[in-house]
């Protein structure tokens, strides 16, 4: 999955966290995805190309991790879970997110892989405030 910043995923979460006062946002990779494995090739799939750069953008974060991967299905595994983790991330850097933690919301984000062969989901990550973000990506808010 890749969470994209734009209007209609902001919207959501908006609502979700500051209307319906959720406690957990779950982001669900699994293991084999075809997006991802597309990621991972130079062919053109047109329009989809917005969203498979985003992975992409993963791949070359993790470059030197995932290229000392020799089998390719280990390394689409791998991809995937970095995938979550960047998302996770993605998802913390949102204001909507981080209003929330400062407002005392205890908001989780979860990171999730379904393994389709054994039918298991596996924790990939977990955040429950800003711990783990950079400091470039918080936000400071003035005092009331």
């Amino acid at each position: 999955m890749v969470v994209h910043t734009d209007f209609n995923m902001l919207s959501v979460l908006q609502y979700s966290v500051d209307v319906l006062k959720i406690k957990h946002i779950i982001v669900c990779g699994h293991y084999g995805c075809g997006g991802v494995r597309a990621s991972m090739t130079q062919d053109d799939f047109g329009l989809i190309n917005k969203w498979l750069r985003n992975i992409k953008d993963v791949y070359r974060l993790h470059k030197q991790e995932l290229e000392a991967i020799p089998e390719t299905e280990k390394r689409l595994n791998r991809l995937v879970e970095l995938n979550v983790r960047e998302q996770i991330l993605n998802l913390a850097k949102t204001s909507i997110v981080q209003h929330a933690w400062r407002d005392g919301l205890e908001l989780v984000l979860h990171g999730w892989v379904y393994d389709m062969a054994d039918g298991l989901i596996i924790p990939v990550c977990k955040m429950e405030g800003l711990e783990g973000l950079e400091s470039i990506y918080k936000f400071t808010y003035p005092l009331a």
